[in-house]
């Protein structure tokens, strides 16, 4: 159920609300190395840093320290270059094949200032003083929704403003014709999609369900996250906790069951984090199950973090709406709204335990919550749990 009134008229025995409730750099005289060559000069590196920079960047260990640390070292030559040429400095770019550094510049007579940094020149057309005035001028203009952004282009020399392909008309012609009229460095190009903002999926963050009723995301999945199946049914669509479109439930059971869960579109990750209400998250880690006896913390919308013991598992709560069976009572309390949020508990609270279905009672007087075990909701559905 998803109504804020048959809720309370169950004692808080399902906790879904319809209530909005808101919730100065020194001179380096030396080159950069080339990459994939050795140099003494590297530093120790974080392992997930560098794991991250040989996945993305198709290089090994030592080709990612080589990397990290001839990019540290051209960040410096091109301040020490910046500070040198002054308003004849034409920007700056990395060789992705050598590893380094080339910086513009107007004036060829400047050419051996660039050298005796380090890098290599290139006479350019345009200083970067002229590019950035020229995307200022842009800044200020209203451009239509399929000019999908402009940017200065250091090694083209140009900005670039790029339209999409798709949906170009007449609107972002005329832009285009402004745009050019500003400065001959203007440069078009096509592209074949427009850029979206994106957004996290984050266990026990508040999501709304059609007009307007909100309940908990329990946790992340690959392509979404698991929730109550009484928040929502099959079809129903969602926004996130920013009201931003968010999803669509593909999957509901209730009663007899309640789980359910929301296929996310492409402008949300999924996370392995709950949010603990404090300015920071616990990293899922599995979702080994906890023993009866055994301290567990819940993540909620509405009453946020909350922690008791596992009184019982596989209990049966006869709701008005019909009985659930299969769920684990606690004494950790709940309200309206947290329906759906994160149990977690284990070492470090990272493992999954289940998300919120019910209960009684509040977080003033105190009270009794249910939640539904998260492994059957990823084996029903066939889920691969987000884990960090």
């Amino acid at each position: 159920m998803n109504r804020t009134s048959a809720a309370r008229l169950a004692a808080a025995a399902l906790l879904a609300t319809g209530a909005a409730t808101a919730l100065s750099v020194p001179a380096i005289a030396d080159p950069a190395a080339p990459y994939g060559t050795s140099s003494a000069n590297t530093e120790s590196y974080p392992a997930e840093l560098l794991q991250a920079v040989e996945r993305d960047l198709g290089l090994n260990a030592e080709q990612a320290r080589v990397r990290l640390a001839n990019d540290a070292r051209s960040g410096e030559l091109e301040a020490q270059a910046r500070s040198v040429l002054g308003d004849t400095f034409a920007g700056a770019w990395i060789d992705q094949v050598t590893g380094k550094l080339t910086v513009g510049v107007t004036d060829s007579g400047r050419a051996d200032a660039v050298r005796a940094v380090g890098a290599d020149p290139r006479i350019m057309a345009f200083s970067h003083r002229q590019l950035n005035g020229t995307k200022a001028a842009l800044d200020a203009l209203s451009a239509p929704s399929s000019i999908t952004g402009w940017r200065v282009d250091d090694a083209g020399n140009t900005v670039v403003v790029e339209v999409n392909r798709h949906t170009r008309d007449a609107s972002a012609d005329r832009f285009i014709a402004t745009a050019k009229s500003v400065s001959p460095a203007v440069r078009v190009v096509e592209v074949d999609e427009s850029p979206t903002t994106l957004y996290d999926t984050r266990g026990g963050d508040a999501y709304y369900i059609g007009s307007g009723s909100r309940c908990s995301v329990g946790f992340s999945v690959t392509g979404g996250f698991v929730t109550a199946g009484h928040c929502g049914r099959v079809g129903a669509t969602t926004t996130g906790h920013n009201r931003v479109s968010q999803g669509t439930f593909r999957g509901s059971s209730f009663p007899g069951n309640d789980y359910a869960w929301v296929a996310t579109n492409s402008n949300w990750t999924s996370r392995p984090w709950v949010n603990r209400y404090n300015g920071t998250n616990i990293t899922v880690k599995g979702s080994a199950e906890a023993a009866v006896g055994a301290s567990i913390c819940r993540s909620g919308s509405t009453t946020n973090w909350r922690c008791g013991t596992v009184q019982a598992k596989n209990s049966t709560v006869n709701y008005p709406q019909g009985s659930v069976s299969g769920l684990t009572r606690t004494n950790a309390c709940a309200e309206p709204g947290d329906s759906g949020g994160s149990w977690v508990a284990g070492t470090g609270f990272g493992q999954a335990q289940g998300v919120t279905s019910g209960g009684s009672g509040n977080c003033s007087s105190g009270g009794t919550t249910y939640f539904q075990p998260v492994n059957e909701i990823l084996s029903v559905y066939g889920l691969r749990l987000t884990v960090g």
